[in-house]
């Protein structure tokens, strides 16, 4: 019997003239939620920045302190806010996660106490324990306004938290490579290059959702995303070197060569995975490493 050469889409010379159709560029993503209050938090304590300059020419060193503090604190409290307001809206699309490892918004809350307590004692004139009721409403408001952070770990009915801690461990790592991946992606300087990655990426939180739903599919899930996930993050980081160095279009040809073959491939293997079909996926993660290494767009 004659061997028959295998022909992945992955094989040198394999046809790559053709490309997955336009996916829908909102698919799979939820809508933003910017919230213009938290947005807001950043302009309030501007007014201290003026007072602390008039104490600046009253000569009064402890009340210019004292409003730098406020005004420090103040803005670090909104950074605080607005990321833990992101890092909600992430916990919330998803269905198996973990809380934040660090409670920003309670964090952000007492910061501003703080702050509000430091500028009343200190610029103000108040005395401590009124600075302190100040400050204790202050925070007070805040956690009214915006809650509090996620506390307690989102799972599965019917599934043992083993398995949903596992299934959480497994996303968080993997939206981790994702955002490693459009990271490097900005430095490639090509709007038209980033929004094929974003595609990809997209793709991947699609497998991610599945999942999600049903953790059985994770011990062979876990082989797709590492393969298909660190191959994407070290070939986009690799090009991004090179190109933004040299410019030179042969590598940017066979980069562009690599997204036109995962986005073909990557919606088919995604259901292939799922549906058990095994044995093909397993070659072409095979032939997709070789393919990463001749065309050295993989980092050490």
């Amino acid at each position: 019997m004659s061997a028959k050469r295998f022909g992945g889409k992955y094989s040198p010379g394999a046809s790559r003239g053709s490309s997955a159709p336009a996916a829908n560029p909102f698919r799979n993503r939820n809508a933003s939620r910017v919230s213009i209050r938290a947005r807001l938090m950043y302009l309030l304590p501007v007014p201290l920045l003026f007072a602390a300059l008039g104490s600046i020419g009253r000569g009064n060193a402890t009340e210019m302190l004292a409003e730098l503090l406020g005004l420090v604190g103040l803005m670090t409290s909104a950074w605080l806010l607005n990321d833990g307001i992101r890092a909600e809206n992430a916990f919330n699309a998803r269905t198996v996660a973990r809380p934040p490892s660090v409670p920003r918004k309670l964090f952000a809350a007492v910061l501003t106490g703080v702050s509000v307590c430091v500028v009343g004692w200190l610029s103000i004139g108040q005395p401590l324990p009124g600075a302190i009721v100040f400050g204790a409403v202050a925070t007070a408001a805040q956690v009214l306004a915006f809650g509090l952070d996620p506390m307690k770990k989102k799972g599965l009915d019917g599934v043992n938290e083993f398995e949903t801690e596992r299934v959480a461990k497994a996303i968080d790592k993997a939206e981790g490579l994702v955002r490693q991946i459009t990271g490097a992606a900005s430095r490639i300087g090509d709007r038209r290059l980033e929004e094929r990655i974003d595609r990809l990426c997209d793709q991947a939180r699609e497998v991610f959702r599945v999942v999600e739903a049903d953790p059985r599919d994770l011990s062979r899930a876990r082989k797709f995303l590492s393969v298909y996930l660190l191959g994407l993050r070290d070939a986009t980081t690799k090009f991004a070197e090179i190109y933004s160095r040299t410019g030179d279009p042969e590598p940017r040809k066979e980069y562009e060569a690599l997204l036109a073959d995962l986005e073909t491939s990557f919606e088919a293997h995604r259901t292939d995975l799922l549906a058990d079909d095994r044995t093909d996926l397993d070659v072409e993660i095979e032939v997709l490493r070789e393919r990463l290494k001749q065309d050295g767009l993989t980092t050490e």
